[in-house]
């Protein structure tokens, strides 16, 4: 009774809630939003990985070819894509959550960006020349653009609702119309953020940014670097996949910001040869956890494609093994499937929280290279990517090690469903053979 009451509402509660977070406007204008500094991340990861090749001699050719050292000539590139992450963070999110209101997004987005400079205190330098710190711009400044893309861009689209806005005759062209709609809002923004910034200087925090930093990013950033941080976030991945919710992209929507931080903090160690301080970034999950996808179900594709009797499944088993390999599992989830299968609950759930506590042990205990910063396409097949995303063989040894275990955990659950779909297919041969 209790079981069923459990379940009950589970489904009653827990799933609507979690479907509402999924669809919700902010959730996915903060995840598309924050997706638009992927390709940029990688960009400079590659210019990264080519600068600091993980090879001795290498490393000593490109530190003297031509009287040069061409491993921090490489990393112009690398500095110019990962120290724009909060700049693409704010006019993304922005543009995106305005756009889901229907408000001009470009308007809503270049105030939310002027909203987001106004925040960082400017420096001074010997020759009384005001300058803005490159690092406010990148993951430092990330939780401030989060922060003013969500709310600024709120309180902007309030006011064009309001019609608080410029009105300008029919014939004029849209680019100009909606610059003079934007221009009172955006005083309005743009007066209030100036306000707020001499408010807080004048208390010991000094700044918005150290505001934000004190009370929401090292927080999160702490506890979100922890052991039970990563299994209670893998979790709650597996979890909603279950209910045929994306698991990973609400969750990601919500802890991308905190990993992405961590991956460009260790980043700025690597290139200053300091130790890497954090162990769980986006790398981390991307490519020593989801091997095969959520759930890291890599060893139940390969599983299906050669150990399977049943007809059924082993045809399934030849069209899952080529996708997994790139961490494509939606074959799976929904052919074998895992979705909606309780009987699958159990290893779909266990099989990555065990890929999470042996990594973590590995890299807490330096027995595993952690990820050095650079973003590995979540695409990348196992073995290869661990190598790149730590610069070390220890990161492909992990990986195989896991991959094991994966194939271990659902070796029961396999055997189990395989023998059931080999029964009904005996049972339907000797009907027809009647």
């Amino acid at each position: 009774m209790a079981e069923k009451k459990s379940g009950s509402f589970v489904q009653e509660k827990i799933i609507p809630l979690a479907g509402k977070l999924a669809s919700s406007r902010h959730l996915i204008a903060l995840r598309d939003g924050m997706t638009l500094a992927v390709p940029m991340i990688i960009i400079g990861s590659i210019f990264m990985i080519i600068a600091q090749f993980p090879i001795q001699a290498y490393l000593d050719f490109m530190a003297g070819i031509f009287g040069k050292n061409w491993a921090t000539v490489l990393q112009y590139p690398t500095n110019a894509s990962f120290h724009i992450m909060g700049l693409i963070a704010v006019i993304g999110i922005s543009y995106n959550l305005a756009k889901s209101y229907k408000v001009d997004p470009i308007s809503a987005s270049i105030v939310s960006l002027g909203a987001f400079v106004l925040t960082i205190p400017l420096k001074t330098d010997k020759a009384g020349a005001l300058w803005i710190p490159l690092t406010q711009f990148d993951s430092a400044g990330l939780f401030t653009a989060i922060i003013v893309g969500l709310f600024i861009t709120d309180f902007y689209v309030w006011m064009v609702h309001k019609n608080w806005t410029i009105k300008m005759p029919d014939t004029v062209p849209p680019a100009v119309s909606n610059s003079f709609a934007a221009l009172f809002p955006g005083m309005i923004v743009l007066l209030l953020v100036w306000l707020v910034r001499i408010g807080v200087e004048a208390t010991p925090m000094q700044s918005i940014p150290n505001i934000i930093s004190f009370f929401l990013a090292d927080p999160l950033g702490h506890l979100s670097n922890t052991l039970p941080g990563a299994l209670v976030a893998e979790f709650l991945i597996s979890f909603l996949w279950i209910f045929g919710i994306h698991g990973a992209n609400v969750v990601s929507g919500v802890m991308m910001p905190i990993w992405l931080t961590a991956l460009n903090q260790n980043h700025a160690a690597f290139t200053a040869g300091k130790a890497l301080p954090n162990i769980v970034t986006t790398s981390f999950f991307d490519n020593f956890v989801h091997m095969g996808g959520s759930g890291a179900t890599i060893g139940l594709a390969f599983l299906l494609a050669f150990a399977a009797k049943s007809k059924e499944l082993k045809t399934l088993g030849k069209l899952v093994a080529g996708p997994a390999l790139f961490n494509i599992n939606e074959p799976i989830l929904f052919g074998l499937p895992i979705v909606m299968n309780y009987k699958m609950l159990v290893p779909f759930i266990l099989t990555p929280l065990i890929n999470v506590t042996t990594t973590y042990i590995g890299m807490a205990t330096n027995l595993v290279a952690r990820p050095m910063g650079v973003y590995i396409p979540w695409t990348t097949p196992p073995i290869l990517s661990g190598f790149i995303a730590t610069g070390h063989l220890s990161g492909a040894v992990m990986q195989l090690i896991n991959i094991i275990l994966d194939t271990l955990m659902y070796w029961y659950f396999f055997k189990s469903m395989d023998k059931d779909k080999l029964a009904e297919e005996l049972g339907q041969t000797q009907e027809a053979a009647k």
